[in-house]
């Protein structure tokens, strides 16, 4: 990398509670930080991929208020948060009583927000950093927020989240009305209305709903 990580996130964001899930501080870009208007070619000068580790996306938003007001969910279990960005949701169910919360994510960069994340919060939250697609994981249910806004992503998602429910893993998903949200398989367990930024999504609130995986 060109930069640190740690060093350059404390520089270009602040310490914000997301509008939902006020219980929760996070390192977060605003109009405010330079980072918010970076073209992509300033971003790859940096060595920075995109940085969605940089905001509350509703998605993530909708799955932590619901984690957070349903701990049972996760209460004693070993949590994997899959496409964990800002570990918002990680920390959610660390504070909910999980007993393990993995993050993953294939950006490094959200390894270094996820762990400023953590400790701000005052929780500890494991991190990996492989493609773990397709693959089986150690946990007793996988929580994704946002992850269905990409064809190609959502194509090698469904499968997998399918593959796991039907091992008996409880999979939920945080999704605000993305493109690639598929039709079947979903039961739905809760619904929000999710204020966002204009900046960063086409209203200012989002319907986030979070949906649990059907494994047929």
């Amino acid at each position: 990398m060109k930069t640190d990580p740690e060093t350059f996130i404390r520089a270009n964001t602040e310490i914000m509670t997301p509008p939902h899930v006020p219980e929760i501080r996070l390192h977060l870009a605003t109009e405010a930080h330079d980072l918010w208007l970076k073209t992509e070619d300033e971003l790859q000068e940096i060595g920075l991929p995109p940085p969605f580790w940089a905001f509350a996306w509703a998605g993530g938003q909708g799955l932590a208020r619901y984690i957070l007001d349903n701990p049972e969910t996760v209460s004693g279990k070993r949590v994997l948060d899959f496409a964990s960005g800002s570990g918002i949701v990680a920390i959610a169910a660390r504070f909910a009583g999980a007993a393990e919360v993995t993050a993953a994510d294939i950006d490094p960069w959200a390894m270094a927000a996820v762990r400023l994340n953590a400790l701000k919060n005052g929780v500890q939250v494991a991190f990996a950093g492989d493609d773990l697609i397709g693959r089986p994981v150690d946990a007793d249910i996988v929580l994704a927020g946002d992850v269905f806004y990409d064809r190609d992503f959502a194509d090698r998602l469904v499968p997998w989240f399918k593959a796991l429910a039907a091992q008996g893993i409880e999979v939920l998903v945080g999704d605000p009305g993305r493109a690639y949200l598929p039709k079947q398989n979903l039961v739905s367990c809760a619904a929000y209305e999710v204020a966002v930024t204009r900046a960063l999504e086409d209203s200012e609130v989002k319907k986030t709903t979070v949906w649990k995986f059907a494994a047929g």
